[in-house]
């Protein structure tokens, strides 16, 4: 195998590359020129020979049982399997999944086994999906199974029930109050309610709080009601509209649905519990998810798909080594940065968030190779390495790819879209915070996006790409500016998902506490800067293939 195909966008996601040959043709044409062979960028190879191997030095030094602090964190850390080394095993999300992994994939073997027995004996395939996914939540949540398919019901019932314009607001307002709800009392206790029915808080499941998966689940309740309503005023059936299967787009997927009579609540409820889906995405339509199970799509093959699991397990293992031999995300907790160089400082704030970026990818790619297995495209959630975004704006149409298609088409654009974007963004970000977790440190890394957006938008008015792209120096003013970027975006995910507000500010407090903070910070941007160029010369690169994403 091709060992760069295996690492090459394509084998992500094929969405990425266009249909359309004259398209194809158009980005190689207005590509750059290659710049790898040139004395600037072999300058920068060394930038990277010698600071790379530092990042991780200085991490690991700063993190692991050498580290002055050790003592602080030591007890957050169990033992591990490379080399007899403890393992920094304390973000409960992520440890709640490594700790079932095999159990997971023992329900994948076993999904794709009853799913191939089934189409063998004839079984529908909406049949199988509701049959097998009731269990599965059954063994996932117990008896709050049964208050998962009542607020489905009752989801289902407003699309029923009222117009469009009366039914989408209904629906809005009752998927916000859910997660409030959800949020508020902890997935409910069936003794609250009745005291009779107490003896069925005796079972919880394998993942007790259900609540905290459930959000995904209100994501594909609006999509299915969106759907249904854009189906009365526009019944076109996608299968009569196009005779030859090879004409369908995913924009025609997603904005063309089945007939009307198709939004049954069984196949409501099937796509609603489908399996490989469930637990944390990616999100796909349900316009989507009906057009796939009943057409299998040129992509899935296996040339494609094996690359793919291979990709995936490449993060697991790189994951696994990061928890092995730095333990940042126990230091971080414990905010034990305490006589360490500024250097070490901010490389276990780095690392950490890579933590984060791989403890969502991986999840997030297990699950779509799932489904992959069963014979259903979903978006690919995460395009780019954390490590190659530097556009606040792109990093948000990388970062959930599919949860940013959902909020563009049921959020965004039916607020008004780029007519006030920036006022768009705020309302959206709140409710990417909130539908998160209700807490004030997600809200302030949604109000910290939007308003590190702005200088971006800014940039682009007052130096407009049209005008000053064939400037020598626009590349480097471009580079400048994604440096300032790619502090803001650390500083907000730190914020939101890493050590918070207070963390943030003794870290800078300790980065800074002395003069040498200032030239290593300099010293840093100047780092940074090569990255950017590197960056730019890769998308350059992708242009030159006929690929061209807004990420």
């Amino acid at each position: 195998m091709d060992l760069l195909r295996l690492f090459s966008l394509e084998v992500l996601d094929t969405r990425i590359k266009s249909d359309s040959p004259e398209k194809t043709a158009q980005i190689k044409n207005n590509a750059p020129s290659s710049r790898w062979n040139t004395a600037e960028f072999y300058f920068y190879y060394l930038v990277f020979i010698v600071t790379v191997p530092s990042m991780f030095r200085q991490a690991m030094a700063g993190s692991n049982e050498n580290s002055i602090n050790y003592s602080k964190f030591e007890h957050k850390l169990d033992q591990g399997w490379i080399f007899g080394r403890k393992v920094d095993n304390s973000d409960a999300q992520y440890a709640g999944f490594r700790n079932k992994l095999p159990v997971l994939a023992g329900v994948m073997i076993g999904h794709y086994v009853l799913r191939r027995l089934s189409r063998s004996i004839k079984i529908p395939r909406r049949a199988f999906d509701i049959g097998f996914g009731s269990v599965y939540l059954i063994v996932l949540h117990g008896t709050s199974f049964l208050k998962i398919i009542s607020i489905y019901g009752i989801s289902f019932a407003i699309s029923r029930t009222c117009s469009k314009s009366v039914g989408m607001g209904l629906t809005w307002a009752f998927s916000i109050l859910i997660l409030f709800l959800n949020e508020w009392f902890e997935g409910y206790k069936f003794a609250n309610t009745l005291p009779i029915l107490a003896v069925l808080d005796g079972y919880t499941g394998l993942l007790p709080r259900w609540d905290v998966s459930f959000n995904f689940s209100i994501l594909r309740m609006i999509s299915f009601n969106y759907d249904y309503y854009q189906a009365l005023e526009s019944p076109t059936n996608i299968e009569k509209k196009y005779r030859d299967e090879k004409e369908i787009t995913e924009r025609d997927r997603i904005n063309i649905g089945p007939p009307v009579e198709d939004f049954g609540f069984a196949n409501y409820i099937a796509y609603l519990i489908y399996t490989p889906l469930y637990i944390a995405g990616p999100i796909l339509t349900f316009n989507d998810y009906m057009y796939q199970t009943r057409h299998t799509l040129a992509t899935i093959r296996w040339q494609r798909i094996l690359p793919y699991g291979l990709r995936m397990l490449v993060c697991i293992l790189t994951m696994e080594y990061l928890l092995h031999y730095m333990y940042v995300v126990a230091l971080s907790s414990e905010r034990a940065w305490d006589g360490l160089t500024p250097m070490q400082i901010s490389m276990i704030c780095y690392f950490n968030l890579t933590t984060i970026w791989l403890k969502l990818l991986i999840p997030w790619r297990l699950f779509r190779f799932w489904a992959l297995l069963d014979g259903v495209d979903a978006p690919e959630n995460m395009l780019r390495c954390m490590s190659n975004n530097y556009s606040a704006s792109a990093f948000w149409r990388a970062w959930h790819r599919s949860y940013n298609r959902w909020i563009t088409r049921h959020m965004y654009i039916p607020l008004g879209g780029a007519s006030s974007p920036i006022r768009n963004m705020l309302l959206v970000f709140t409710f990417v915070a909130f539908w998160h977790d209700i807490q004030l440190r997600l809200l302030a890394w949604g109000w910290l996006i939007t308003l590190f957006v702005v200088p971006e938008v800014v940039a682009k008015l007052v130096f407009p790409p049209k005008r000053w792209a064939s400037s020598p120096v626009y590349r480097h003013m471009c580079a400048l500016g994604a440096v300032f970027n790619i502090y803001m975006l650390m500083v907000a995910n730190l914020v939101g998902f890493a050590i918070g507000l207070d963390g943030v500010r003794d870290m800078f407090q300790d980065l800074f506490r002395s003069w040498a903070g200032i030239p290593y910070f300099l010293l840093t941007s100047g780092a940074l800067f090569v990255g950017v160029q590197i960056m730019f010369e890769v998308r350059g690169a992708e242009e030159r293939r006929g690929i061209f994403i807004r990420c």
